[in-house]
């Protein structure tokens, strides 16, 4: 189930589709209220009580009072400040996640790639000659063409 979950998954991600580039964008947008809640109610609160009760939404430097106050509300730049950190995080580590499986699938095609052969033995005149040749270029033999990996070539009839 999980190898059927993750495959699934290692396609979604490795596609460039516009589709899942707007799941993603809503996906990201839920996931920044979520870090958003999570420092504002669960991280913050425990902070402020060891800073001695101290509410960081409420933090701010006041330039001027009266009828419509001026104030720098730094409390509240800090809370998206720890949220930007968390978010850029994951994202980091999901880049870093995608990157690697990348990286794996392209050394595996890589090795693929190189495992098959490329080159063929001609069986008159020995020469080695490219495995797509239907005719020697040294002696001009004609030659059978090369079946496919896994395959063997069909029997004359």
């Amino acid at each position: 189930m999980f190898k059927s979950f993750f495959s699934e998954f290692k396609k979604f991600a490795m596609r460039g589709n516009v589709i899942d580039m707007a799941v993603g964008i809503i996906i990201g947008a839920a996931f920044g209220k979520i870090v958003d809640s999570m420092v504002k109610d669960v991280i913050m609160p425990p902070i402020g009580l060891l800073l001695g009760k101290v509410d960081f939404s409420d933090l701010k430097l006041v330039l001027s009072s009266g009828e419509n106050p001026v104030s720098i509300n730094y409390g509240l730049f800090i809370n998206a400040l720890i949220s930007f950190i968390i978010v850029a995080f994951a994202v980091f580590v999901l880049i870093k996640a995608l990157n690697q499986l990348q990286s794996k699938l392209e050394k595996k095609e890589a090795a693929e790639e190189a495992a098959a052969p490329t080159t063929k033995q001609c069986p008159y005149c020995k020469s080695i000659i490219d495995i797509e040749a239907t005719r020697c270029p040294h002696c001009t033999s004609e030659l059978k063409p090369h079946a496919p990996r896994g395959r063997k070539p069909k029997a004359k009839e």
